[in-house]
């Protein structure tokens, strides 16, 4: 079979996931804010399926991550749970069974010649820091957040290379303070913008952190991921450009922005100043954001946002929103994933890196995640056990023609993480959609390959398709 479309050598093959979504709260000592959430609105979530056994692997790590190295993957993001492995979260003081484990399954991906790249925060903030101090608006959690991750440098920087500060914190700001889904579900835009300030603040102060450790002396490195999900305006009209301008500049570039430039893109600031909701921050702050910026960049790519201009007069009696100044858009025809409500437009991946190529300093950068959600795939699975997940495949091929290009045009991509490696648990939505290479069953917990699965091995081997 020829080879139309081959990657750069060393491009990393590879799967993400999370602590939370996969380890189950095993030995856990203290609740997240999901597991909290689940703990007293168990009907929130799909099925009644919360955190608490996920996809086991907790308990079946080795046999997970052997399976992992089976389908042909070099390298797996996944996290570090703050909840797991910190004991007084105001002390930094560590669960000697936590470091057991964690030491464990990165000695296991690294006996399966897997690259282990670990997260530090997936949405998993411990509750009793919600509690205590109102989670991320608080500048002492940050502190403590630093805490955490300089612990985690000390013990596991001697193996793991690859760092990440956040997955998707935009996420964090819209799930939490402005589109209530995710715990504590507020709708307050001052303080989702003062979070959005003091995310980037918490990044840059554990890039600080880690340029100090023993890890980054010996090239390790440290980045950051970032769902990033272009704006496309309705028309070529004033109005509709200026919409996705802005949602180009609140949901894109006000992480973009300060974690490769170092600073916050002048247009939000302005706007935000105008409408008398912009952050508090002060001179040492901004200088911490200045001069620790990332060496690498993550992106989350799932589907494109399209933005049109205002229809009706903003409510001014309603708490602020970035909503005042666009209407999402719909285009007429889209393809859709049917099951997660997403449009499927591969060709954004090409957008994405020709920006990063020529307004991020062509950033060392890879895709952290991309994928397909799908409900009811047990209809797929044929005669033999099986299941056929064909649009998979072809999503993923899609996605990866257009990286292809951008690469050959002179992207500076070093590689695509599909989510997920196993099905696993997703918040809310729980196991709802399917992603993964490898189904669970989560009655038996017995897990299979799926054809996508047969299909990654051999691109991982051929390094392309």
């Amino acid at each position: 079979m020829s080879i139309k479309y081959k990657f750069p050598k060393n491009f990393w093959w590879g799967a993400a996931t999370s602590g939370p979504q996969t380890e189950g709260r095993f030995n856990k000592k203290h609740a997240n804010v999901f597991d909290h959430w689940f703990d007293i609105e168990k009907n929130a979530f799909f099925n009644g399926v919360g955190p608490n056994v996920a996809s086991n692997f907790y308990n079946s790590y080795k046999e997970d991550i052997k399976m992992m190295a089976d389908i042909g993957l070099n390298s797996i993001r996944t996290s570090i749970q703050w909840t797991r492995l910190i004991k007084d979260f105001e002390t930094a003081e560590v669960d000697t069974e936590a470091v057991a484990f964690y030491n464990q399954v990165i000695d296991e991906f690294l006996k399966n010649k897997i690259i282990p790249v670990m997260n530090l925060q997936h949405f998993d903030l411990p509750v009793e820091l919600y509690d205590k101090y109102g989670g991320w608006e608080s500048k002492h959690v940050l502190d403590l957040f630093v805490l955490f991750a300089e612990k985690c440098f000390a013990l596991f920087g001697d193996r793991v290379k690859h760092w990440i500060t956040f997955n998707e914190p935009m996420v964090i700001v819209e799930g939490q303070y402005l589109y209530k889904f995710h715990y504590p579900n507020i709708v307050d835009g001052k303080k989702a913008v003062q979070v959005l300030y003091n995310l980037n603040l918490a990044s840059a102060k554990v890039v600080a952190a880690f340029k100090q450790s023993k890890c980054a002396k010996q090239g390790g490195e440290i980045g950051v991921v970032l769902n990033l999900t272009p704006s496309y305006p309705r028309s070529q009209a004033e109005d509709d450009i200026k919409a996705a301008a802005f949602v180009e500049d609140f949901f894109n570039k006000s992480f973009l922005d300060p974690v490769v430039k170092g600073e916050f893109t002048p247009s939000l600031v302005q706007t935000l100043r105008k409408d008398g909701v912009l952050w508090e921050s002060t001179a040492e702050e901004l200088a911490i954001i200045k001069n620790n910026t990332v060496d690498f960049l993550g992106v989350n790519y799932y589907q494109p946002r399209r933005a049109k201009s205002k229809g009706a007069v903003w409510d001014k009696t309603k708490s602020w929103m970035p909503d005042k100044y666009f209407d999402d858009y719909e285009l007429p025809n889209r393809r859709m994933n049917p099951y997660r409500g997403w449009e499927i437009y591969p060709q954004a991946m090409y957008d994405i890196a020709i920006n990063i190529r020529d307004n991020y300093n062509n950033i060392h950068w890879y895709i952290s995640e991309n994928g397909m959600g799908v409900e009811g795939e047990e209809k797929y699975r044929n005669a033999d056990g099986l299941i056929e997940d064909v649009y998979r495949i072809d999503f993923y091929e899609e996605h990866l023609r257009y990286l292809y290009k951008a690469i050959q045009d002179g992207a500076n991509c070093f590689g695509f993480h599909a989510w997920t490696a196993i099905d696993c648990w997703s918040w809310s939505n729980a196991y709802k959609n399917r992603y993964g290479y490898i189904a669970v069953d989560l009655i038996t917990q017995i897990k299979t390959i799926k054809k996508s699965g047969y299909w990654i091995k051999n691109v991982a081997k051929e390094n392309g398709f």
